[in-house]
C-alpha cells in the first residue's frame, strides 16, 4: 500500500499557508468553531457530529440546504448493505458526547444497538500544513466480531463545481453514468443536472478534490489496493441527486476486521485554498494537489 507524505514545508510555502493561532470556541446549542488563520469549520455534536460548515472567510464549501440528507458532512460504517436506509441514527442525527482538550475536539456517539459499533471523532487543527484533520475511530462494542469499513459523505452544492480525482476513467463504474474526462493525470467530472439520481465507484490514489468558482477543497486519506473496499463499495464515490441540488464526495478506507473491543483508525486531512482559476480540468489545479501529497 502506497503511503502519503506530507511535505510540510513545500505545502507552507507553495499554498500561501503560515502558521497562524488556533481556536476552539462553543457556539453554544452543542455546536462548536475551529478557526486557523481565515479558515473555520462547525461541528454539531448534538447533530451527529456533523461538519455543518467549512469556510475560507466569508466563502462556504459544504452545502447548507435545509432538506434532510442534503448538507455538511457526516460519517458513515460500510459496507451499505447491512444498514441500507436510512443512515444508522446514533452514527448520523443523535447526539454525540464531548471531550475539549487543548484546540482539539473529541465526540463520540451511542453504541448502536443494530450493528454494536461506536464512533469516534477526533478534530484538530495542523498550522504547518494548513490541514484541518478529522481522525475517525470505529470501535467494536459487540460481543462477536465484525468486518467494517469507514466512510465519509461530504455535501457539495451542484452549482457547475468540479469534482477530480486520479483514476483512470475507464474503471470508473457504472460505465457512462457521468461524463467524465481524463486529462492532466486525473479523472475529471463538471456537475450536470439529470432527472435521476447518480452513483459511481473509482479506485483512486488516496485524494479527493472539489473546485468552485472561488475555492478548491482537497481531501487526503489512506490509499487502498485493490481488495480492500468492502464488497460492493470503493475508495472514492461520487452521487449525484437529481436536479440541481447536491453532490456527495465519499471516501472510503479498508475493510478490517474487529474482534470485540478493537477499533480501527481512519484519518482524513481536508485542505480549503481560495482559488479564482476557471472552473475547467488544468495542470495548475492538479500541481496544487501535488503539493500537499
Amino acid at each position: 500500500m502506497r503511503k502519503f507524505v506530507f511535505a510540510v514545508l513545500a505545502a507552507w510555502c507553495c499554498c500561501g499557508v503560515s502558521a497562524q493561532n488556533t481556536s476552539v470556541k462553543s457556539l453554544g446549542d452543542s455546536k462548536f468553531e475551529m478557526a486557523m488563520g481565515k479558515l473555520t469549520m462547525v461541528v454539531d455534536a448534538g447533530g451527529g457530529g456533523k461538519i455543518l460548515s467549512f469556510r475560507h472567510g466569508e466563502q462556504e464549501v459544504i452545502s447548507q440546504l435545509t432538506m434532510r440528507e442534503a448538507f455538511g458532512s457526516t460519517f458513515w460504517t460500510s459496507p451499505q448493505k447491512e444498514w441500507n436506509w436510512p443512515p444508522v441514527q446514533e452514527y448520523d442525527k443523535m447526539a454525540y458526547a464531548v471531550e475539549e482538550r487543548e484546540d482539539v475536539l473529541v465526540m463520540t456517539s451511542k453504541v448502536s444497538e443494530r450493528l454494536g459499533f461506536q464512533i469516534r471523532k477526533e478534530f484538530s487543527m495542523d498550522e504547518g500544513s494548513g490541514a484541518f484533520v478529522v481522525a475517525y475511530s470505529i470501535v467494536n462494542r459487540g460481543d462477536v466480531s465484525r468486518k467494517v469499513a469507514p466512510w465519509e459523505i461530504t455535501r457539495v452544492l451542484n452549482e457547475g463545481g468540479l469534482i477530480f480525482f486520479d483514476a483512470p476513467v475507464e474503471g470508473i463504474s457504472p460505465a457512462g453514468l457521468m461524463d467524465f474526462s481524463s486529462e492532466h493525470g486525473a479523472a475529471w467530472y463538471l456537475a450536470d443536472e439529470a432527472a435521476e439520481n447518480r452513483k459511481i465507484n473509482a479506485d483512486g490514489r488516496g485524494w479527493l478534490a472539489y473546485k468552485n468558482e472561488g475555492l478548491l477543497l482537497i481531501k487526503v486519506f489512506e490509499d487502498l489496493e485493490v481488495g480492500q473496499p468492502a464488497p460492493d463499495e470503493a475508495e472514492i464515490q461520487v452521487y449525484v441527486n437529481r436536479g440541481r441540488s447536491y453532490i456527495e464526495l465519499e471516501s472510503q478506507g479498508a475493510y478490517t476486521e474487529l474482534a470485540p473491543g478493537e477499533e480501527l483508525n481512519w484519518t482524513v486531512r481536508w485542505y480549503l485554498l481560495p482559488d479564482s482559476s476557471p472552473v475547467k480540468p488544468s495542470k495548475g489545479l492538479v500541481r496544487k494537489v501535488e503539493k500537499l501529497i
